[in-house]
């Protein structure tokens, strides 16, 4: 028993000399055995996570959506080919009387870009009804719209298509003119339609109302229609008195009579008609002349940086644009720039602009303002009224530019303001919207020239656009890409190059709050796809855009899908179609939803407008 004890390893452990080499041959062997023991445990953890083979190593990083890796939705940019866009020109034909023609066919109209025959490739009458029919259409896009109305007896919503900013050019107007222009322009704004969207600005900007249907607080802003002339008039008669048409002679012309006539009258009024003080009276003359150009010069800059900016606005609007500018007309004298650059601005935005001359039938003022003393005298009183039955006929011209400049109506000669409000304003009974896609065009931003007549009935009077520009090649597909969708997103007109179903849901999570889902279905049946790889490709751009019940853009979103689709996949999708959701978050109200989709493969688009009303 007792050498079988010694020889136990529990009594051998016990001796403080053994422990201590037990663990001295320990700490040295373990440092060999650790790695070995560690490697062996990573082993299979490394072989999970390998990255997976080639085939499917291309598809890994997309989202996986209904179709697998086939389709997937991603926020970038796409890459597209450049699209031949129609040229849209609306068309309105008057009789010798004034009352539109309703019973034109394709065939009554020619229409010429650049003096060449073009074939009119789409068709279409607007009236009062189609307007209201595609306004109904529209409002059936709200998924519960049917079962809502009938059941809450709730009016669906009626989104407007119309926008016409109505300009008053206060700067310009006398107090006699703005007070007659504000009288007659009643009826108009009662009488526009459900569709239609009304704006008023002033060329002073100290009067502004934003596009609204809301009928009396246009009828308050229109009592605030005064004159605001930037430089307030004298008191009085001036010596010499020399108009800013009379300054544009004598500086710009250099009319040696207007300067003859100045003179006169400043001996005459200044040196008691004294004729040796002509030396005196010119450089008094010159000063004179000088005031009254800049400050005249002034006013009207003045008035085209207004114009521009109510321009500017109209120019964001989701529709047809009208601006209606009623103003007694202003001299242009050496502005042509400003002129033709505010028309064309309004050309690149599509915007009509119609002018109304707010002296009615005038007769020529031959003695001047009553309300001002006058200085002429018996020398130069018939020059000076010859000045001034100039200055007011050529005061007309530049708005005549500006309407004939855009495919506009010039209201003038006439006292009945009333119709001239309600000719310039309103929608007109009948139009024709006409469609071309021009032969061999140039990508060049060139302007282009259109000319649309009747081919037999020469007896009516045709009112269209004058141009358009045509669009400029751009090597960036990104750059070309924005710009072509932004100019869907911010029009009305349907486009069924790829056919689209639009539908629109809420869904209210709090009472200040609601979440909009725009579902659309595209049928891919027409679709061009590349073929590669055994899959058949194609990327769809979607941008939607929420506008508000006046118009105004409140917010949006772009979505691309990318499409890789196997023949069994893509032969599914063309029987059943392609369904994408998009969701807003917008607050309760009435809104516009207008799509654009594009395809990157086959250049097609399409354009759909849709409707949600978001009870409160």
């Amino acid at each position: 028993m007792g050498a079988r004890e010694g020889m136990s390893p529990r009594l051998f452990c016990r001796n403080p000399l053994c422990r201590r080499a037990l663990w001295i041959a320990l700490s040295i062997a373990l440092p060999f055995f650790l790695p070995a023991a560690h490697s062996q445990d990573s082993a299979p953890a490394t072989s999970t996570e390998k990255p997976p083979p080639a085939a499917s190593q291309e598809a890994a990083p997309k989202p996986k959506p209904d179709g697998g890796s086939e389709i997937s939705q991603v926020d970038s940019a796409a890459t597209f080919k450049l699209r031949v866009n129609l040229v849209q020109v609306r068309v309105i034909v008057r009789d010798s009387s004034g009352k539109p023609i309703d019973n034109l066919t394709r065939q009554d109209f020619l229409l010429y870009d650049q003096g060449k025959l073009q074939s009119i490739s789409n068709f279409s009458v607007e009236t009062a009804q189609t307007r209201l029919q595609r306004a109904a259409s529209i409002a059936k896009t709200q998924a519960d719209a049917s079962a809502g109305d009938d059941t809450a007896g709730h009016k669906p919503p009626v989104l407007p298509e119309r926008f016409v900013a109505l300009v008053f050019d206060d700067t310009h107007l006398s107090m006699e003119d703005a007070n007659f222009a504000r009288s007659q322009s009643g009826r108009f704004l009662d009488s526009i339609a459900a569709t239609d969207r009304v704006a008023i600005y002033t060329t002073s900007g100290q009067n502004t109302l934003e596009f609204t249907a809301d009928r009396a607080a246009l009828h308050r802003a229109i009592l605030g229609i005064v004159p605001r002339p930037l430089t307030p008039q004298s008191i009085g008669a001036d010596c010499p008195d020399i108009t800013h048409y009379m300054a544009d002679q004598i500086e710009n012309k250099r009319d040696s009579q207007a300067v003859a006539v100045a003179v006169e009258e400043t001996v005459q009024c200044q040196f008691n008609g004294d004729e040796t003080k002509r030396a005196q009276a010119a450089p008094i003359v010159e000063a004179a002349a000088l005031r009254a150009l800049t400050a005249g010069d002034v006013q009207n800059d003045y008035t085209y940086r207004h114009l521009e900016d109510a321009l500017r606005r109209l120019a964001s609007m989701p529709g047809e644009r009208i601006m209606l500018l009623v103003s007694p007309g202003f001299l242009l004298t050496t502005a042509y720039l400003d002129e033709s650059g505010v028309i064309d601005r309004a050309n690149r935005s599509n915007v009509v602009i119609n002018t109304l001359d707010a002296r009615g039938l005038y007769t020529p003022d031959v003695m001047g303002d009553i309300s001002r003393p006058s200085s002429d005298s018996f020398r130069t009183a018939g020059m000076k009224t010859m000045y001034r039955v100039s200055e007011q006929r050529e005061n007309q011209y530049v708005l005549s530019d500006l309407a004939y400049g855009t495919g506009g109506t010039f209201f003038h000669n006439s006292n009945d303001l009333q119709g001239g409000f309600q000719l310039a304003g309103l929608a007109p009974e009948v139009s024709y919207v006409l469609a071309f896609s021009p032969l061999n065009r140039k990508m060049d931003g060139q302007y282009h020239l259109l000319r649309v007549q009747l081919a037999k009935k020469s007896k009516y009077s045709v009112q269209a656009r004058r141009g358009y520009y045509a669009p400029r090649k751009v090597n960036d597909p990104l750059e070309l890409a924005r710009q072509e969708i932004q100019e869907a997103i911010y029009s009305q007109e349907e486009i069924n190059e790829l056919p689209l179903d639009l539908q629109t849901q809420y869904f209210k999570s709090e009472p200040e709050g609601a979440r909009l889902s725009v579902v659309s279905r595209l049928e891919l049946k027409n679709m061009h796809f590349r073929k590669a790889e055994g899959r058949n490709m194609d990327e769809l751009t979607l941008a939607t855009a929420i506008f508000d019940e006046n118009g105004n853009y409140i917010t949006g979103g772009e979505k691309i899908v990318k499409m890789y689709l196997k023949e069994t996949t893509y032969e599914h999708l063309t029987r059943t179609g392609l369904t994408v959701k998009s969701s807003f978050a917008i607050k309760p109200g009435r809104y516009l939803v207008r799509q654009v989709v594009r395809d990157s493969e086959g250049s097609q688009m399409a354009a759909r407008n849709g409707a949600v009303d978001i009870p409160f």
